[in-house]
């Protein structure tokens, strides 16, 4: 699996400034709410994605709200770690906080003490490096997609700008459909999804 593979829908940006969205279940009415915000569908390596491309910048925050609005009244497990969706106006200036996926390992960099001081709070521990962090290597990777939602969310509720970068240079760089084999685990018995829902 990748990291957009742990939740019901994935919303992401590439490093060249596409938004993408990715359905890891079927929803009832995700299309038509999708592409009712604005994105437009692409099938890649047995995905779909739906779409918004770096041109529409200035409006990628609206249809992206619009889009998870819409999607929330369906399904809770929701991941938005898109950069590419922020108010165009915290775009334009440095982050405090660059929080960066490369193959298994997931690291962090932080401009100010406040920054650095939430990076720990969810996980991240210094490197030795200078402002320099990064979760534990044993960590898996739902649990670090998690952490890294968890210290976003907070960054951003104190006002700080962080940058999520996916390690996913292109769209053609976009995981593949996991592979649905016959060795896959079983669903959650509704007990367990909704434990993990609350």
């Amino acid at each position: 699996m990748a990291v957009t593979d742990h939740h019901d829908v994935f919303v992401g940006s590439t490093d060249d400034g596409f938004t993408f969205v990715l359905l890891n279940r079927s929803i009832r009415g995700a299309h038509r709410i999708l592409t009712g915000a604005g994105f437009t569908v692409h099938r890649h390596q047995g995905r779909t994605l739906y779409l918004l491309p770096p041109e529409t910048a200035q409006d990628a925050h609206e249809c992206a709200g619009i889009a998870v609005y819409g999607l929330m009244a369906h399904t809770m497990d929701l991941v938005d770690l898109a950069w590419s969706t922020l108010h165009p106006s915290t775009t334009t200036s440095e982050p405090e906080a660059t929080i960066r996926f490369h193959n298994s390992t997931v690291t962090a960099a932080a401009v100010t003490d406040r920054a650095g001081a939430v990076l720990v709070q969810h996980g991240f521990t210094p490197t030795g490096t200078t402002r320099e962090y990064a979760l534990p290597a044993g960590l898996g990777e739902a649990d670090a997609v998690n952490a890294v939602v968890r210290a976003e969310t907070h960054l951003y509720t104190l006002g700080v700008r962080v940058r999520v970068n996916l390690g996913i240079p292109t769209l053609r760089d976009i995981p593949p459909a996991p592979s649905r084999s016959s060795s896959a685990p079983a669903p959650p018995s509704p007990e367990q999804t909704q434990r993990r829902r609350r």
